[in-house]
C-alpha cells in the first residue's frame, strides 16, 4: 500500500503539526532482542508501513534503529523524516533530571538526531535503576516494579523537562501514555505544552468511551495499544480474536476479525499501533481503508463484553493508576 493512502491525524502540540499516521507497527516483542524486529520494520517499510512505535523498556529500540538504517540504505524510503518513530521514558526515568539523558539514550539506540514523539510511559515514577546490561542485548521485559520502589511522582519537572526536550528539537512531539482523565486534567492545568498524545489499551473489548470523549475534547489523540487485544503474547488476552459477534461482523463483510477491529478504531478517530510479524497479516491490516462498518455493525461491536487486560506494571492497586475510570 502506498504510504500516502495511509491517513494521518494532525498533532495539535507538535513542534511542526506533524501528522500522526493512523496505523504503525508496535514493537513491543517478547524476544525483543531478535533479528525478526530488525526483519519486521524492513518488510513493514516495504509494504507501506512509516509510523513505527517503540520503547526504552521495550529493549527493541536498537533493533528498530537498525530495521531503519537499513531501509534507508537499501532506499525503502527516501529520508527518515518520511517515518514517524515513537518511543517512551519508562518509570525508572520518571525524573526531572532524567528525562534528557534517557531520551539521549533512546536516540543513541535508534541512530537517530530527533524522534516524532516522546511519551511518559506510565504514570508512575520508581527509583532511578539500570533495566539492561551494557553490552546491549535485551532477553526479555523487565516491567515489574516492585511498591517498594515506587517513588512519589514530581509530574510537572518531568513535564517541564519533556518541554525542554521538544523547544530543544529532540522530539518534534511530546505526550503521554496510560493516563486517566483525572491525570490528564491535572496535567493540563499547568502544562505549557499540553500532550499531543494519551497512548492507552484501546480495542472493541475495551472501548474507553468516556476518556475518548474528554481527550477529543482537548485536542488530545488516542492512540491504541493492544488494538486486537494482544493475542500469543505473554501480556495477551483472546477477548478480541475470538469474540463470537466480531466473527458475525467479519463474515459479513467478508473480512478478519483484527480487519474489523482495526477499521472499527479507524471510524473512533484514533491512531493505533499493530505487532504483527507476520509479512501476509501486515499485509491484511492495511486492507481497511476502502469500506465501512453499519449500524448493525456497531450495535453488536457495542455488545461486546468490557474488561481491561492492562493492570499496569507495578504492585500498586489499578485503582491508583487508572482512578476508578471503567
Amino acid at each position: 500500500m502506498s504510504p500516502s493512502k495511509i491517513p494521518g491525524l494532525v498533532l495539535q502540540s507538535s513542534s511542526n503539526h506533524r501528522s500522526i499516521p493512523v496505523i504503525g507497527l508496535g514493537t513491543a516483542s517478547d524476544d525483543p532482542g531478535s533479528d525478526a524486529t530488525k526483519l519486521a520494520v524492513i518488510e513493514a517499510i516495504k509494504q507501506g508501513y512509516r509510523h513505527f512505535d517503540t520503547a526504552y523498556v521495550y529493549g527493541s529500540e536498537k533493533a528498530l534503529g537498525e530495521g531503519i538504517a537499513e531501509a534507508l540504505r537499501l532506499g525503502l524510503v527516501g529520508s527518515r523524516d518520511e517515518l514517524f518513530i515513537t518511543s517512551k521514558l519508562w518509570c525508572t526515568d520518571t525524573h526531572a533530571d532524567c528525562v534528557l539523558p534517557a531520551l539521549r539514550t533512546s536516540l543513541r539506540n535508534l541512530q537517530l538526531e530527533y524522534l516524532d514523539l516522546y511519551l511518559i510511559h506510565c504514570p508512575i515514577s520508581a527509583k532511578h535503576r539500570k533495566l539492561f546490561p551494557d553490552d546491549g542485548k535485551v532477553t526479555e521485559f523487565d516491567f515489574l516494579i516492585k511498591k517498594d520502589d515506587v517513588v512519589p511522582l514530581d509530574l510537572q519537572g518531568v513535564w517541564r523537562a519533556l518541554e525542554d526536550a521538544q523547544n530543544l528539537g529532540l522530539t518534534k512531539s511530546i505526550g503521554v501514555s496510560n493516563f486517566s482523565r483525572k491525570k490528564l486534567e491535572n496535567l493540563l492545568s499547568f502544562a505549557s505544552i499540553p500532550p499531543s498524545v494519551n497512548q492507552v489499551e484501546l480495542n472493541p473489548s475495551w472501548q474507553q468511551k468516556s476518556l475518548r470523549e474528554y481527550c477529543k475534547s482537548k485536542g488530545i489523540i488516542i492512540t491504541a495499544y493492544s488494538p486486537l487485544g494482544a493475542k500469543g503474547s505473554s501480556w495477551g488476552t483472546n477477548n478480541v480474536m475470538d469474540n463470537q459477534l466480531l466473527k458475525e461482523v467479519a463474515e459479513l463483510h467478508g473480512k478478519s476479525v483484527a480487519q474489523v477491529s482495526l477499521r472499527w478504531l479507524y471510524e473512533q478517530g484514533v491512531s493505533f499501533v499493530v505487532k504483527s510479524y507476520n509479512k501476509e497479516r501486515l499485509k491484511q491490516n492495511l486492507e481497511i481503508f476502502d469500506w465501512s462498518l453499519t449500524e448493525n455493525d456497531y450495535e453488536k461491536i457495542s455488545q461486546v463484553k468490557q474488561e481491561r487486560n492492562m493492570n499496569g506494571p507495578t504492585e500498586v492497586p489499578i485503582e491508583d493508576l487508572w482512578d476508578g475510570e471503567t
